[in-house]
């Protein structure tokens, strides 16, 4: 043969090799084919579904003013929510229509796992809604930090007034304070003319409220009198548009007397209005705090309320009986750290002596308050540190530890999250009633500031809100279960992290743990065994370390808004079990920086769909 023929045939046989090798790589099976455009149809169908589910979050959100200031959206700005019945009903029928359509005009079989997701969240955010209309009267709306007090802290916290059209909506939406509490009140004397009320100390506690809103100038008539907190954030916001040079002091001085003409008008009389009818209604309410059985229907009521706290089908039997598990095998890990310390006596001696030891409070004085605060702010540095070996996500927003405002601060009121904006203009805030610091045990500060801040709400909500390849309305979606199991569980795993170095901060974490699993007792047993206010005051105290001034206070809470309080721990205990599962399943191929951010990184979803999502990533990584 010749060398030009040896060469042709090396050539044809190269050619015959390379798109042999081209076709093995590139031109699909007919299986592989249809797998390919299959999971194409899959993209297509969900992007479709994100671009319809944003556009109807945008036309939800034109509904909720509110809202939107809260989430940095200055629209609206002048304007309150309407918060009457018809609003609501209008509402509902919307979000009725707006899930018949996504029924009808998306293929859920087409959809990504992640799109299904986003399908189930919405239509299920619609059956949460629908389930609660036979009870929209249950709610006892004017009580403990009703909108007497969280419309001035919405004023007072969100509203940020940067230029002189901030101001004047400002102005604006304290003339809609009238109005609010006019459909507020309708819905309130036709819930009391329905037999629902809330219990005698409910009332005293808003009537105290209105009182510290309402207090000092230009409310009362005493030039010497101290400014009331709404007056107080208006000239500072004034002020600050001075110093900026937005705002002459000849027109400040306009605004001034007009603010002051309208709080001690149209506001003052709309607070008197909202007091009258609190000590009207009170008069006519139990004297005997009793649980919600014991209004119209009160058991469906609870039952309700359970399941939407919940998002999980358990019973409130059920939910009584893991409680006292709970309690049993916590207090089993308490009596080691009791005899780790040496300690001498009984478990229940011992939570008497961590219940009043002097050294385990700061002074009641802004000394101690401050020493309180800047304790915490040790504890979150020092845990920040250790977070990307645990998250592959960390939040971009920042965290602030505040004492809670003087005109809605409560002795032994939980301490609590405020989220910031998802674009980082407002911090994350973690809150702290510390008007009596006999009620914030020492041994309890680093539990608490793991599971307000980091790795808890703060970091929860922040990248909640931070994601990017969500539908939007899934940044803003909360289910009580996830959101405070996910803090519950964050004390535990803080743990895991390395904090609680102290064993009296370890044990001040089982009596954090302890206290959510009483909470599944006493909630239970407040609403559905018909304890008293004391049997579930005596239990309590029986079964954890807890200040008696923080768990009188916790008992009236569990009592105003039933269910609520079941959530902690029921979320907690299923994020530990798909966290089990998973371990179990992948064995050394478990990664935990990776379970925390399929946990993170889908929202706040109902718990049987959290679980569903661990488990598709537990086949997807096998």
């Amino acid at each position: 043969m010749s060398t030009a023929a040896l060469r042709l045939r090396l050539l044809q046989a190269i050619g015959m090799l390379l798109v042999g090798t081209l076709v093995a790589c590139s031109e699909p099976t007919e299986s592989q084919s249809e797998a390919a455009i299959s999971t194409a149809s899959q993209q297509t169908e969900t992007q479709r579904l994100n671009a319809w589910l944003d556009e109807q979050y945008a036309e939800q959100l034109e509904t909720s003013p509110m809202t939107k200031t809260a989430l940095g959206d200055k629209t609206d700005y002048g304007q309150l929510d309407d918060f009457s019945l018809a609003a609501e009903q209008r509402d509902l029928e919307w979000l009725r229509e707006s899930v018949t359509t996504m029924l009808s005009e998306f293929d859920y079989a087409r959809l990504t796992d992640d799109g299904k997701l986003s399908y189930d969240m919405w239509k299920f955010s619609l059956e949460r809604a629908e389930a609660g209309v036979p009870y929209r009267q249950h709610g006892y709306i004017f009580g403990r930090g009703g909108p007497h007090a969280y419309l001035p802290n919405f004023l007072i916290n969100f509203h940020r007034v940067d230029t002189v059209a901030d101001l004047d909506a400002y102005v604006s939406r304290l003339r809609e304070l009238d109005r609010v509490f006019t459909e507020l009140l309708e819905r309130s004397r036709a819930a009391s003319a329905a037999g629902i009320r809330q219990p005698r100390f409910g009332y005293d506690f808003a009537l105290a409220e209105i009182e510290r809103v309402t207090a000092g100038a230009p409310f009362s008539n005493s030039d010497s009198s101290p400014n009331s907190p709404l007056w107080t954030d208006l000239q500072s916001k004034t002020t600050a548009l001075i110093d900026e040079g937005l705002l002459s002091a000849e027109e400040a001085q306009v605004y001034f007397q007009q603010i002051q003409a309208l709080l001690a008008g149209e506001v003052k009389t709309a607070y008197e209005e909202v007091a009258a009818w609190l000590r009207e209604d009170r008069e006519i309410a139990s004297e005997e705090a009793q649980g919600v059985w014991a209004l119209p229907d009160g058991e469906a009521f609870y039952n309700y309320r359970l399941a939407q706290m919940t998002t999980v089908d358990l019973t409130a039997e059920e939910i009584h009986q893991i409680g006292l598990d709970e309690v049993a095998r916590i207090q089993a890990e308490m009596e080691t750290i009791k005899q780790q310390v040496g300690f001498d006596g009984s478990l229940q001696e011992f939570f008497t002596f961590m219940r009043e030891d002097e050294q385990f409070y700061f002074p009641n004085t802004d000394e101690g308050r401050q020493a309180y605060l800047d304790l915490n702010n040790k504890y979150l540095d020092a845990i920040a540190l250790k977070l990307p070996d645990y998250f592959g996500r960390l939040p971009k927003a920042a965290l602030e530890v505040r004492r809670v405002e003087a005109f809605r601060e409560q002795a032994g009121g939980a301490q609590h999250y405020s989220a910031g904006t998802p674009d980082g203009s407002r911090p994350g805030v973690f809150y702290s009633h510390m008007s009596d610091m006999s009620t914030l045990p020492i041994f309890q500060l680093e539990d608490v500031a793991y599971h307000e801040g980091s790795p808890g709400h703060h970091m929860q909500i922040s990248i909640q809100q931070e994601l990017e390849d969500v539908p939007k309305f899934r940044t803003q979606y909360r289910t009580t279960a996830y959101t405070e199991g996910w803090g519950l569980y964050s004390e535990w795993l803080a743990k895991e992290m390395g904090g609680f170095e102290d064993p009296y901060s370890d044990f001040g974490r089982l009596g954090g743990e302890i206290w959510r699993a009483i909470r599944l007792v006493v909630d239970t047993g407040i609403h559905s065994k018909r304890w008293t206010e004391e049997e579930a005051v005596q239990y309590f105290l029986a079964n954890s370390p807890q200040a008696e001034g923080a768990v009188r206070s916790e008992i009236k809470r569990y009592i105003a808004t039933p269910g609520q309080a079941t959530a902690y721990k029921i979320g907690m205990l299923k994020i530990q079990e798909v966290r089990r599962n998973a371990e179990q399943a992948l064995g050394e191929a478990f990664d935990i920086r990776e379970f925390h951010d399929i946990v993170l990184g889908a929202g706040a979803l109902p718990l049987p769909l959290l679980e569903a999502r661990v488990n598709r990533w537990i086949s997807d990584s096998l």
